[in-house]
């Protein structure tokens, strides 16, 4: 069922995209995360490098994809992903295989800017497609927009209770400095990394069935 909370809390000015990654990651703390390519996996990777972190590298619009396939395998561990406004639109169909696979333990975060950062800033369309609603009516269990830090703390707060796939999604300004550093990892590296760190998170919680 999807929620019936406010789908715009927050009463501040928007962050940068910097600033609610930075606040977001902590909710993500003990999930097996896959992280947008472009800016967003540098600065996933510049504020809190972790082993179950895989940051996508070339491939637009697939770290939800990868996110479910791990949720799917290894159901009891918590999975996150943090995604940007122009890779959740290159492949809405993730948010159905998603919302119809209904992984218990799902957090998908949408970093929007409104456009398309690594590449020159050109406008998305997401000023005009509300894609928390296009999650909500695919069938997420919670989807929701926040405004604002406090706004988007709150959401991931009341989301981490709820069962099933979540989806907020928080507006933000386009970074206006130099972005961080390139991604340090190669892809076999982060490979095997979240591999190993998938392991450990389903040892923890008493194994994957």
């Amino acid at each position: 069922m999807s929620s019936n909370a406010p789908t715009d809390p927050g009463h501040g000015g928007r962050p940068s995209s910097r600033d609610a990654i930075e606040a977001a990651l902590p909710f993500l703390e003990g999930h097996a995360v896959a992280c947008a390519n472009g800016f967003l996996s540098r600065w996933v990777c510049a504020l809190g490098d972790r082993e179950s972190h895989f940051y996508m590298i070339g491939s637009m619009g697939l770290a939800s994809s990868i996110a479910l396939g791990i949720a799917v395998a290894e159901p009891r561990v918590p999975v996150g992903v943090i995604d940007g406004d122009g890779n959740v639109l290159m492949n809405l169909g993730a948010l159905a295989m998603t919302a119809a696979l209904a992984p218990r333990r799902f957090r998908h975060v949408c970093i929007d800017n409104g456009v398309y950062a690594s590449t020159g800033n050109q406008p998305t369309i997401s000023t005009r497609v509300r894609l928390e609603e296009v999650a909500r009516a695919a069938g997420y269990a919670d989807a929701v927009r926040a405004t604002d830090l406090d706004g988007l703390r709150a959401a991931l707060e009341r989301q981490s209770r709820i069962e099933g796939p979540t989806f907020v999604l928080v507006e933000t300004e386009p970074e206006s400095g130099p972005p961080a550093p390139r991604i340090p990892h190669t892809p076999g590296e982060m490979t095997a990394r979240m591999r190993r760190a998938v392991a450990s998170l389903a040892a923890r919680e008493g194994g994957s069935r």
